[in-house]
């Protein structure tokens, strides 16, 4: 434990790659458990809140041990790797996911919206945490951590502050291209290849991934923005 704590590259490293993976991405998770609850009476507000995320950070844990379990499976690092180049860029690129959740004005209903909302926007979450870790369970459950008070409490703070700093969105994207890159260098089925021929790639790859995902994350957001634009003026 302790050569784990006195290692940068072991611990420390990863470990502010999940705070800021948990940061920009724990965000939706609390707008959706907000929105969610937004039309019950107050008392019951927080017991949607409370029973919500309760059940959303388990099925989190679930997520997640089952996510560090299949990428030591040759090639699944590299889809993983693909889907968090995918998340990226669409953190640029994304239209306001909140309007598209609907309040509920009963707690069953709430809850249920948050879980099923909960699911489908953990994944991104899970599997970057996961792939920052390393295969670290100790990583693991300090990012599960992390993840819960941002969730349940977080919305507010990181709507404000990514209103106000828009530039932590482009950053965060970025810290995502860059656990993309690692991922992929790493999956069981080339990284012995690229270890004896190719080494540099561990160094290239993730930095060239973050490049690319604000590129083309900002390339599609200016054409979404255009093409906009241009069907305003035609109506």
């Amino acid at each position: 434990m302790m050569e784990l704590l006195t290692s940068p590259q072991l611990f420390w490293i990863p470990l502010a790659q999940i705070i800021g993976v948990n940061i920009v991405l724990s965000g939706d998770n609390a707008v959706v458990i907000a929105l969610a609850a937004r039309s019950l009476p107050p008392a019951q507000q927080k017991k949607a809140i409370v029973w919500g995320s309760g059940a959303a950070i388990i099925m989190r844990i679930v997520l997640t041990l089952t996510a560090v379990a299949l990428l030591t499976m040759p090639y699944l690092k590299l889809v993983g790797s693909a889907l968090l180049l995918w998340i990226g860029i669409q953190l640029i690129n994304a239209d306001d996911e909140g309007e598209n959740v609907e309040s509920s004005s009963n707690l069953a209903a709430a809850i249920k919206t948050i879980l099923i909302a909960d699911l489908v926007m953990s994944l991104d979450n899970v599997i970057a945490v996961a792939a920052a870790a390393k295969g670290s369970f100790v990583l693991l459950m300090i990012g599960l951590a992390i993840s819960i008070p941002l969730v349940i409490f977080g919305a507010t703070m990181l709507l404000r502050l990514m209103e106000r700093f828009p530039i932590i969105i482009t950053i965060g994207a970025a810290l995502l291209g860059y656990v993309s890159g690692e991922m992929a260098v790493t999956d069981p089925a080339v990284h012995h290849w690229i270890n004896e021929n190719f080494a540099s790639l561990h160094h290239i790859l993730p930095g060239s991934f973050a490049v690319l995902v604000v590129v083309v994350g900002k390339v599609l957001y200016k054409r979404k923005m255009a093409a906009a634009a241009l069907s305003e003026e035609k109506c």
